[in-house]
């Protein structure tokens, strides 16, 4: 993926609205680019937008704009994070036992569509948005850019992937406790969080309703400003949506609150300290005045909304199927869940008494201060690593951003440099409610004070270590193929079935005997396969012996996870045998000897 650069949302609305550039050409390189990076991180996604119908949208925004239409966002290509809806398409939340199909997109989609951006498909995410790391999804875990065997952070984990790595322009995160925050400064990303209200909620399926925000991933402050000025408004359709206090959103920040020095804690991460020092002497060159500040009152509240009644809220949001079908919710996010069916009514209103205190507190230090500056993320972590210790690992995270949405304030995460193992560290800019505008101003000059631009990926040095490859025919264990595996060290992995939207047929005048699998889905089957783990290095050279008309693509098995996987154009049907009823390619053979 060398050279693989960022796309701009502001040139390309640009470029398409000034008639220099057919939004059709914007989406035909865009699904180029996802098709390339799908090698590296196919796992990034949950649905891709059909291709197809992907320049057919992008068709209609040329034709609008032909007609005369002032479209801010047109032919800009972005992403949503798989618990926002979109008509047509189903909302999993990470879950495939919860999926259901909505009737009508979020409001923030149709306002999108309505500026002319141009969907390109729904992102993998930490299951029910309950984590910060991007690891706990049956869709696999999205790992940092610039390292892959670094975490994304998350839960927006899929969203702040595609468009660090330059698939899309932009894209749609969500923020209870610092999901669109986190894998922001992972990724070198802005991550725009906006006031709760300010953006309606509406058509997202919740974590903890009365916390939860829509968020903007961009890789510059300009991008997201013309995002939120597409989404951001009042929704009579939200209950929760709420009017802008315009007094609050005019004037600049003077007064930068830092934490103390004793409060400034990257759990050993001297990269991360050396880098927060830095940008606090960028903030220097700004010109303001740094004021260092106790932020223990807001590191007690970030406490309640994990150790606190707000866990309850969070199962709330899933009750039924937490009660009804649990071993179908991740392990570690159930573990969570489960502990707010315990949570008792006294205790959410002793909670409730417990955050007034700390609001009280907030308020007084917005009499000291403008604007926070703290780090966005302590540090990072290998996926290994947690993996191996999901919940504490996860908490560290979390250190300085599960207080914000508790405590009703806006925030915007910056990039600010790079550790040595190429993973980003940010900051994170907080201010009250409707503190917006201001915090976007200031963020646009810590922008300008250095020349942050996220470099090209080249991931020649830091390939993934493998990738998962489903086979159905003649590769199969004991088929006369399957030495193309064992021969590049395959390791078997799983026997399972595909999801049940394919069909089977036996190819015409082929040796040996090979199938051709074919995603139909409405009247499709589950067919049997078997997925094989081997190195990425070897990847290239397997898929290179691959005889038209099968092809390498992706394949959806039952559990709703997606893998790469052998599949075939429609011209593999002609004069073909449909052997679907059969369930999978050993029962064809069998019934031939």
């Amino acid at each position: 993926m060398a050279g693989n650069e960022r796309l701009s949302v502001a040139a390309i609305a640009a470029e398409v609205r000034g008639g220099r550039r057919l939004a059709v050409d914007v989406a035909a390189e865009v699904l180029a680019r996802r098709d390339a990076y799908d090698a590296v991180q196919p796992q990034a996604w949950i649905q891709r937008g059909d291709a197809a119908a992907v320049l057919q949208a992008a068709r209609r925004i040329d034709l609008r704009i032909a007609a005369g239409e002032d479209l801010p966002l047109a032919g800009v290509p972005y992403a949503v994070k798989d618990n926002i809806d979109v008509a047509g398409l189903p909302t999993t939340a990470g879950c495939p036992a919860f999926a259901y199909a909505p009737e009508r997109s979020a409001t923030v989609v149709d306002r999108l569509e309505a500026a002319g951006a141009l969907l390109i498909g729904k992102t993998n995410l930490d299951q029910f948005a309950t984590g910060l790391v991007g690891t706990r999804s049956p869709y696999g875990a999205p790992a940092c850019v610039y390292n892959l065997e670094l975490i994304s952070g998350g839960s927006s984990s899929g969203s702040a992937v595609v468009t660090a790595a330059g698939v899309t322009a932009f894209a749609l995160g969500t923020d209870t406790a610092g999901s669109g925050r986190v894998p922001a400064a992972i990724n070198h990303l802005v991550g725009l969080k906006p006031t709760k209200g300010r953006f309606s909620t509406r058509g997202l399926a919740p974590a903890c309703r009365s916390l939860d925000c829509i968020t903007v991933f961009a890789s510059t402050v300009a991008d997201a400003a013309l995002v939120d000025g597409v989404v951001a408004g009042f929704d009579p359709g939200d209950p929760y949506s709420r009017d802008d206090v315009a007094g609050l959103d005019t004037g600049s920040a003077t007064r930068i609150g830092v934490p103390l020095p004793s409060q400034r804690n990257f759990l050993g991460d001297r990269q991360s300290q050396a880098l927060f020092e830095a940008a606090l002497r960028r903030m220097h060159r700004l010109g303001v005045e740094l004021v260092e500040v106790d932020i223990a009152p807001l590191l007690a509240a970030a406490q309640l909304l994990y150790a606190g009644p707000w866990v309850a809220e969070r199962a709330a949001a899933v009750e039924g199927l937490l009660r009804s079908d649990p071993a179908a919710i991740h392990p570690v996010v159930r573990a969570i869940l489960e502990q707010g069916l315990a949570v008792t009514g006294i205790e959410v209103f002793r909670g409730q008494y417990r955050l007034k205190g700390f609001e009280a507190a907030a308020a007084a230090l917005w009499a000291t201060v403008d604007v926070l500056m703290l780090p966005t993320a302590p540090t990072t972590y290998r996926i290994r690593e947690l993996e191996a210790s999901p919940v504490a690992l996860n908490s560290n995270l979390g250190l300085y951003t599960n207080f914000v949405n508790l405590l009703d304030m806006s925030a915007i995460a910056l990039p600010a440099g790079f550790r040595d193992n190429g993973s980003g560290f940010g900051v994170t800019f907080i201010g009250p409610a409707f503190a917006d505008i201001v915090l976007q101003r200031l963020a646009q000059q810590f922008e300008d004070t250095a020349d942050m631009t996220a470099p090209a990926l080249d991931l020649k040095d830091r390939p993934p270590e493998t990738v998962k490859l489903a086979v159905v025919g003649a590769h199969l264990e004991g088929m006369p193929l399957h030495w193309q595996l064992t021969s590049r060290d395959a390791r078997l992995v799983t026997k399972t079935r595909t999801a049940p939207a394919y069909r089977l047929y036996a190819m015409a005048d082929t040796v040996p005997p090979k199938p051709a699998l074919v995603h139909v889905g409405e009247g499709g089957a589950a067919i049997a396969l078997e997925v094989y783990e081997l190195p990425m290095a070897l990847f290239g050279g397997f898929v290179a012996e691959v005889p038209a008309p099968l092809a390498i693509g992706t394949v959806t098995l039952e559990d709703g996870s997606q893998v790469k996987g052998f599949v075939a154009e429609p011209r593999a049907t002609a004069g073909a045998e449909d052997v679907t009823h059969l369930g999978g390619w050993r029962a064809y053979i069998a019934g031939r000897a």
